[in-house]
């Protein structure tokens, strides 16, 4: 029998090999592939292999990206394999079955181009016996076991086939071929012979691919518990969904909304125009998506419209004695105001109907304007609603902002309507005189359509865009003057002055309605203080001489703060009561003293009545004759019409003058200058005339006018008396500043009765038709 001899696997490798170029990774010996050949001059490749031994080089090229690759773009370690069998594929293409034997390395080309051919040295490894590698190949098999149990990616054939491999360096190049390795990595373990070595670069990268497993696990672990979350939330809201659907609840929250609408809608009274409209609008609704922003544009549009008091207010029954009663409890005097209040209810009583009513009161500050307002609501059993529009530039305040824009909202009247809840409140608007213009609108233009009851039962605003009826709502709105509101709003309402308030009726002011407030205001009871009337006497002329009455507080205020603090700290016994002497110790050193009331003190002075925004004032007027050229000067900010009148009042005493025995010199031998105090303030008007007339008169003659005697009237060229206005504030301010007589235009007589007989009481009043009349009771007797 022959004996068989083995043959190395090296003596029947050919030392002659063709190269098939890998773009992909590298191939290690020991495994058993597929290979899938595509390209036509690869497959002839293969197809003369088969003819011959049957054996290929497969090498990586360095690229990786090659398309026709040459000798120079391979690495110069690589595998050969066998090529077991092949497969023709209908494309044209061959899959062949190889199987890697062992590495070689390029000794040689023969041929760089295609078909490339290689003379090779075939490679063995090297320490591959050692304790250290069996250990290492133990470390290898246990880490990969962990990695493939927690990678579904790892078959129970490829962890045999890992168990099964005998030989260290095999083990090696296996892991190596199924870790996801960079190329240039899997490379580097092919081109590593030393086993020790290349297990350890193996190990290395086992490592990494567990901490990137680690990390992977953590990522997928937070989102299974996300998607464990979102899944439970889901079934839980199907559930109640299904639920709701039993019972005839809606289901989410767009139904819900819609069959709050819906149903909001059907109790709404509303006109045919209106109906239309919003039941378009709810059906648009009802098709919305509701991640849309339309979606929420037209809820807000429909949440709004259902809040308005479409229904008309029921009607009540007005008591006339309630309301003369609150008028009464809540103010001291403002006679006009109740009784123009009480005629509206006379009116509304007989007529069951309050359109038409427009009130503006008008006043200095610290009045009672506001305060007005809110008795009058409580009076008429109403809503009050209050909005200011001092300093208002944009007339969308008032009519609104089209919905088009980002942020729309209706304006303040249909925010006030849906505030109150009622269609006949009582709204106040403030400060309307201070409304501003720019280029974003006319807010009082807006307001026309607001206060014109005409107008405003069929009032659209910019936003609602539907007809609304205002015209149930009483209007009072609040100005200090008059001279900045335009023309037309100002024709559409009725102006009820309030004037301001004399010492006596701050005092009783005070009694009545400041003292108990700030009493609550600072912790105090009213029995713990009481004022004797010299002492709130002594706060009205000494530290509040204002129209009003916010000062007069103010310091109130400030005396209860002071004790207080004393009670707490210093163990202050109350009650107590406070006397005119000790007003200085709370308040400090008066702000006004006696000798601050205006008076006459020589020649070339007089006292003239002036009205400001802040009620009445007192002006003393100054004039001087300093020797020199002829001329006449103004100091004191006048303006324009006040500045005519001081030259027809120079040019009519310079005309008079010698009627009463002055020099025609004096006027042209002196300059006359005429100053009206404070500098600061700036004045106008025409109501001064005869008082600068009376003042160069009594310069001219060397006369002083009567110390008590005051004088308002507009003064023409020849002597006429012309009337004034803001004859109340005058006078008010007169009796505030101690005056007896006052001179007044004989056709400001009829006003007098609309004067209160307690302000009137104590003054005398000359009405004058001319100059020669004042002249008459300017001094104790006629110059001349």
């Amino acid at each position: 029998m022959e004996e068989r001899q083995i043959i190395p696997t090296s003596q029947v490798l050919p030392p002659k090999l063709n190269i098939l170029p890998m773009n992909g990774t590298p191939v290690f010996p020991g495994i058993f592939s597929p290979l899938m050949i595509a390209g036509e001059r690869e497959v002839e490749l293969i197809e003369h292999i088969m003819t011959e031994h049957g054996f290929i080089g497969l090498v990586l090229t360095t690229t990786g990206a090659a398309e026709n690759p040459t000798g120079d773009d391979l690495y110069r370690v690589g595998t050969v394999a066998k090529v077991v069998r092949k497969v023709n594929l209908p494309d044209g293409g061959i899959n062949i079955f190889i199987s890697t034997l062992k590495r070689f390395r390029v000794k040689k080309f023969i041929f760089k181009e295609h078909p490339i051919t290689v003379a090779v040295e075939y490679l063995e490894d090297k320490n591959f016996e050692s304790n250290e590698v069996r250990a290492l190949t133990r470390s290898l098999i246990s880490e990969m076991k962990q990695i493939s149990e927690n990678n579904p990616l790892f078959s129970e054939q490829m962890r045999l086939n890992m168990v099964n491999i005998d030989h260290p360096g095999k083990i090696a190049d296996f892991i190596t071929s199924i870790l996801n390795i960079d190329r240039k990595d899997q490379q580097s373990i092919l081109e590593t012979l030393d086993v020790h070595e290349r297990m350890m670069k193996v190990l290395v990268f086992i490592r990494k691919e567990q901490e990137l497993m680690s990390i992977q696990q953590k990522i997928m672990k937070q989102i299974n518990e996300k998607i464990s979350k979102s899944q439970r939330e889901y079934f839980l809201k199907e559930q109640l969904k299904a639920i709701k659907q039993e019972l005839g609840m809606p289901v989410d929250s767009k139904s819900s909304e819609y069959q709050r609408f819906k149903e909001a809608m059907e109790k709404l009274d509303l006109d045919e125009e209106v109906r239309g409209q919003v039941e378009q609008e709810l059906e648009k609704f009802s098709l919305m998506d509701t991640g849309s922003s339309e979606f929420i544009v037209t809820r807000n549009y429909l949440d709004t419209i259902i809040s308005l008091p479409w229904t008309a207010a029921a009607r009540r029954e007005v008591d006339m004695q309630r309301a003369q009663r609150i008028l009464d409890e809540d103010h001291y005097g403002l006679e006009d105001v109740k009784e123009r209040i009480l005629e509206y209810l006379a009116v509304r009583k007989l007529k069951q109907d309050s359109k038409g009513s427009i009130l503006c009161l008008v006043g200095p500050p610290g009045v009672g304007k506001t305060s007005v307002g809110k008795s009058i609501a409580r009076a008429l059993n109403k809503k009050f609603f209050r909005f200011s529009v001092g300093g208002m530039r944009d007339e969308a305040e008032i009519k609104g902002h089209r919905r088009t824009y980002v942020g729309a909202m209706p304006g303040k009247i249909i925010q006030g309507l849906k505030i109150v809840k009622t269609k006949d409140p009582v709204f106040m608007i403030d400060e309307i005189d201070k409304l501003g213009v720019s280029f974003q609108g006319d807010p009082s233009s807006a307001l026309l359509e607001v206060l014109d009851p005409e107008q405003n039962v069929a009032f659209r605003d910019h936003y609602l865009d539907l007809p609304f009826d205002i015209s149930d709502i009483l209007f009072i709105t609040t100005a200090n003057t008059l001279d900045t509101i335009p023309a037309p709003l100002l024709d559409r309402m009725e102006v009820i002055r309030l004037s301001g308030y004399i010492n006596d009726e701050k005092v009783a002011i005070a009694r009545r309605y400041l003292i108990p407030k700030s009493l609550a205001r600072t912790g105090l009871k009213r029995r713990d203080v009481k004022y004797s009337k010299a002492a709130l006497l002594e706060i009205a002329e000494g530290y509040a001489r204002e129209a009003g009455l916010r000062n007069f507080e103010k310091a109130l205020d400030k005396i209860h703060r002071k004790l207080a603090r004393k009670s707490v700290l210093e163990s202050l016994k109350l009650p107590l009561s406070i006397a005119p002497a000790q007003i200085e110790e709370y308040l400090g050193k008066p702000i006004f003293y006696e000798e601050g009331i205006k008076k006459i003190t020589r020649p070339g002075m007089t006292l003239g009545l002036a009205w400001t925004p802040l009620g009445g004032a007192m002006l003393t007027i100054e004039a001087v004759a300093n020797p020199g050229k002829e001329g006449f000067r103004l100091t004191g900010q006048l303006g324009n019409v006040m500045q005519e009148s001081a030259n027809i009042a120079y040019t009519y005493v310079r005309h008079i003058a010698g009627q009463f025995g002055v020099d025609k010199e004096f006027f042209e031998n002196n300059q006359i200058h005429l100053h009206v105090p404070a500098g600061a303030t700036p004045k106008d008007g025409p109501s001064a005339g005869i008082t600068m007339a009376s003042c160069l008169l009594s310069l001219s003659t060397n006369r002083t006018v009567k110390n008590s005697l005051a004088m308002t009237g507009e003064l023409s060229l020849v002597g006429q008396v012309l009337p004034i206005g803001g004859l109340k504030e005058k006078v008010i301010a007169a009796k505030r500043n101690k005056i007896k007589q006052i001179i007044i235009p004989a056709q400001n007589e009829k006003d007098l009765a609309d004067i209160p007989d307690h302000v009137k009481k104590g003054i005398e009043f000359h009405p004058v038709q001319n100059m020669e009349e004042v002249i008459d009771r300017l001094f104790s007797r006629r110059p001349g």
